[in-house]
C-alpha cells in the first residue's frame, strides 16, 4: 500500500464525478447542487459490491515474520538473497481461515480482500509460474485455496489483491522508481512484455483455480501501463468480480487510502472503496504497532459509509497465521458498535445535503433519517438547519435511548428569527470515543426529501 494524492486516487475526473455537493461550513445546502445520488448499480453480478459495503482487508506474507512492515525488503534495504530465505521459515501453523471469517463476521464485515502477492513477489497461492509461493515452503499449503473454500462455504465474497510491482520476479524491470528496487540484480532479465505475460498467467490462475471470485484489487502499477485486455480477461473469467482503479484501466471503483479530510463531498456519485488499517504504521503485521483508537476508526468508517462508499478495514496477521489480540479486540469493538448503529448504513442512502450542519452526516431509509455524529460532540445537542418540524421520535441507536426534541428559537439564530430543530440530551461525554447515530422517525417525509431530489433550503418546513 502507499499514499497517493487525493485527486490521483479518485481519477482525473474526480472534481466533476465525485463531488456531488460542496458547501462551506454553515452554508445551507440548496437546490440541485445539494442533490444526493447513490453510485449507479452495475446491473449485473457485480452489484454485490454495492450491497455488502464493509469488508476486511488482509495483508499477509513473508514480511510478517520480521514484524516491521509489509515493504520490509524495500524500506529496510534488505538484500534480495537474504530476504528470499524467509520462505524457509514460512510455517503459519495457527492459520485457520474459519477463525479469520469468525472475526470478520463479528466485526460486522461482509466480504474479504486478501493479498495473494505483495510487492515482494511471494505468492500465497499454488502458482505454477514461480516456486516463490506458500506451497514451496515448510508449510506446504495453498493459503488462497484454503480461504476460498471457507468463503464459499459461508457465502462470503472473496476479492484478491495483486501487486503489479515485483521485487523478486526476474523479468520485472526494477528501475529505482517509487516502490521499486534500485535496479536489476544478479540473474535478472528485465523485460516488461515477458513480465506482463507472467502477470496475466498468474491472474488467470487466480481466476480459474478458486471457484467464484468477487474482485481483483490491483496495486502499484508503477509504470502506469495501460492495457484494458487484462481486465477484459478477468471479466470474462469472473463476471461477478469488481476491479479497482489501480490496474491497467480505470476499473470499477476508486480507492482513497487512509484518512483524508480535504474532501468536502457530501456524497459520492461514483463507486468508491476507501481503505484503512487498524495500525498507523503498517498494513502488514508490526510487532510494536501504534494502533488507531476505536473511536478514530469508527469516525473514519462513518465518513465513507454515510456518503455511499464501501470501506475496507485492514489487519495484518502474525507469522503463525493468527490475528494479534489488539487487532482482534479493535475489530470486536467495532462489531459491537456496528451491531447497534448499522441500520444507519447498509441500504440507507446519503442525505447530508439536507442539512447545513457539517458536524453531522445524514443517511435515510423510508421515513427515517439517521444523524451520524462523525465529529466528537462538543455539546449535548445537535441543531439541524433547515429542519424546523418535529419528528415523531429521536432514538440514539448506540443504547436505544429516546432523546428529547425541540424546535424553538435560539439566540444565535436571532437574525433569521427561525426556530430550528434541535436534538437534545445527547450523552456527549460517553460518545467521545465512538460515533453516535440518532434515528429520527417522521410520520411522513416531505416529498422533496423522500424523493432524494434535495430541494431549497427549508424543504422540511411543512
Amino acid at each position: 500500500m502507499k499514499r497517493r494524492s487525493f485527486l490521483h486516487r479518485l481519477g482525473a475526473s474526480a472534481p466533476a464525478a465525485f463531488l456531488v455537493s460542496q458547501t462551506g461550513a454553515g452554508e445551507p445546502a440548496k437546490g440541485k447542487a445539494a442533490t444526493a445520488s447513490a453510485p449507479a448499480p452495475f446491473g449485473d453480478g457485480r452489484d454485490w459490491f454495492l450491497e455488502k459495503r464493509f469488508g476486511m482487508f488482509v495483508h499477509w506474507g513473508l514480511y510478517s515474520i520480521l514484524g516491521w512492515h509489509e515493504q520490509h525488503q524495500w524500506r529496510g534495504k534488505v538484500p534480495r538473497a537474504e530476504y528470499v530465505k524467509l520462505a524457509e521459515r514460512w510455517n503459519p501453523v495457527k492459520f485457520d481461515p474459519e477463525q479469520w471469517l469468525d472475526l470478520l463476521q463479528e466485526a460486522g464485515m461482509r466480504y474479504l480482500t486478501v493479498t495473494t502477492k505483495h510487492h515482494d513477489g511471494f505468492c500465497l497461492f499454488d502458482s505454477k509460474l514461480t516456486r516463490f509461493n506458500s506451497v514451496q515452503t515448510p508449510y506446504g499449503k495453498d493459503i488462497i485455496g484454503m480461504l476460498s473454500e471457507a468463503c464459499h462455504k459461508r457465502k462470503i465474497p472473496l476479492c484478491l489483491y495483486y501487486s503489479i510491482a515485483d521485487w523478486n520476479q526476474p523479468n520485472y524491470p526494477n528501475q529505482g522508481r517509487h516502490h521499486e528496487l534500485p535496479g536489476p540484480e544478479q540473474g535478472d532479465k528485465p523485460d516488461w512484455d515477458a513480465y506482463m505475460e507472467f502477470l496475466k498467467g498468474q491472474v488467470r490462475e487466480l481466476c480459474t483455480n478458486y471457484g467464484r471470485i468477487h474482485g481483483i484489487w490491483w496495486d502499484m502499477n508503477v509504470p502506469k501501463h495501460v492495457d484494458p485486455s487484462v481486465n477484459d480477461m478477468i471479466r470474462k473469467l469472473q463476471p461477478d468480480a469488481v476491479i479497482n482503479d489501480r490496474g491497467f484501466d480505470k476499473g470499477d471503483f476508486g480507492t482513497p487510502e487512509r484518512d483524508y479530510h480535504a474532501d468536502e463531498a457530501r456524497a459520492f456519485a461514483t463507486r468508491v472503496e476507501a481503505c484503512q488499517a487498524v495500525g498507523s504504521e503498517s498494513w502488514g503485521y508490526r510487532s510494536d504497532e501504534d494502533y488507531y483508537t476505536v473511536g478514530h476508526l469508527e469516525r473514519s468508517i462513518t465518513r465513507y459509509l454515510a456518503r455511499g462508499a464501501n470501506y475496507l478495514l485492514n489487519v495484518g496477521p502474525m507469522p503463525d497465521g493468527s490475528i494479534d489480540p489488539r487487532s482482534t479486540s479493535i475489530l470486536k469493538d467495532i462489531g459491537k458498535w456496528m451491531g447497534s448503529v448499522g441500520e444507519g448504513f447498509g441500504d440507507a442512502r446519503p442525505a447530508s445535503h439536507l442539512t447545513s450542519n457539517h458536524n453531522v452526516m445524514l443517511t435515510r431509509r423510508g421515513n427515517s433519517l439517521y444523524v451520524h455524529l462523525h465529529t466528537v460532540p462538543v455539546t449535548d445537542s445537535v441543531k439541524l438547519k433547515p429542519f424546523n418540524t418535529l419528528p415523531k421520535r429521536a432514538v440514539l441507536l448506540n443504547n436505544g435511548a429516546e432523546l428529547p426534541l425541540v424546535a424553538n428559537l435560539c439566540p444565535a439564530d436571532h437574525v433569521e428569527a427561525t426556530p430550528w430543530l434541535r436534538i437534545r440530551g445527547i450523552p456527549a461525554d460517553s460518545l467521545a470515543n465512538t460515533v453516535g447515530v440518532i434515528r429520527l422517525d417522521f410520520e411522513t417525509l416531505p416529498s422533496a426529501a423522500a424523493e432524494d431530489g434535495g430541494g431549497e433550503s427549508g424543504i422540511l418546513v411543512r
